[in-house]
């Protein structure tokens, strides 16, 4: 996929830059899903790809970026919501992607302190930022672990996992923008029914995923763009978003467009102007 733009005065595009994170096991030559949302977001930690297949999506969607900010302002105000008013105090955070603040453990930190929280996610970029990230905090009780979502039994099974967090407590599990990235041939209904069963009673799901309901031509290009950039990106409708959470208690308002579940300072003029479904449900 190529691009117009003039990259050269971004970040990323030092060859002994990329050179060292390709040491690391970073394939910097093709787009990298988190690194595509650090580009919306206005982070530095992408590469010329990143940016090609961030720019060619938002030739199909314009507004990308904006949406990008309002599905993490919906992480923000789940996360506040399930300390506050669930009382949760470990989370787990999967598809975590590069560290942008507010990050999970600063807003859950913010309401108790103490909270403890596991970040996974599959790409070793992240790794690197996590870990600097975690020396940065004093205090914090966060750990990352290098893992697959599509394997939940080695995910539960990891040491970092069991030191970090008490299976028997509450969980807040964080599902932000990542289960589009499973093809459904792959089943991600059965995977998150795995990471359901394995979490107590009381514990709570916030899971965003964006959908073609409320642009139908515009999300198909994106996903095409995707596919052609050797990406999986697979839109899902409401049903299907709804599914993700069977057997668990819906939290008013239930599924909604992101930027309508518990929005700060009153519903927008249009609620559907990102287009991603979202939701927080319990485990009775």
């Amino acid at each position: 996929m190529t691009s117009s733009q003039d990259f050269s005065d971004q970040p990323g595009n030092d060859p002994a830059e990329q050179s060292e994170w390709e040491r690391f096991g970073v394939d910097t030559s093709a787009p990298h899903s988190a690194r595509v949302y650090d580009y919306w977001l206005g982070g530095k930690t992408n590469f010329p790809p990143d940016r090609a297949m961030g720019q060619a999506i938002e030739q199909a969607i314009p507004s990308i970026k904006a949406m990008a900010k309002e599905n993490r302002a919906f992480q923000g105000r789940a996360v506040r919501y399930l300390a506050q008013e669930q009382g949760i105090r470990q989370f787990l955070d999967l598809g975590t992607g590069i560290p942008t603040s507010p990050n999970t453990h600063e807003i859950a930190e913010a309401v108790s302190p103490g909270t403890r929280v596991v970040y996974v996610d599959n790409d070793p970029i992240v790794l690197a930022h996590a870990r600097a990230l975690m020396v940065s905090t004093p205090g914090s009780h966060t750990t990352y672990i290098h893992a697959d979502l599509g394997k939940p039994a080695e995910l539960f099974a990891d040491p970092a996992l069991t030191s970090t967090l008490d299976l028997d407590q509450p969980v807040g599990l964080l599902l932000i923008a990542v289960l589009m990235l499973i093809a459904d041939q792959d089943d991600p209904w059965a995977k998150v029914a795995e990471l359901r069963d394995a979490l107590p009673s009381g514990s709570c799901i916030a899971l965003t995923h964006p959908t073609q309901d409320f642009d139908p031509e515009g999300v198909e290009k994106v996903a095409q763009a995707a596919r052609q950039g050797g990406m999986t990106l697979v839109p899902r409708s409401r049903e299907e978003v709804t599914r993700f959470f069977d057997g668990w208690e819906l939290i008013e308002p239930g599924v909604s467009p992101v930027m309508a579940w518990r929005p700060d300072g009153g519903t927008p003029a249009d609620p559907t102007a990102a287009y991603y479904w979202g939701a927080v449900a319990r485990k009775k």
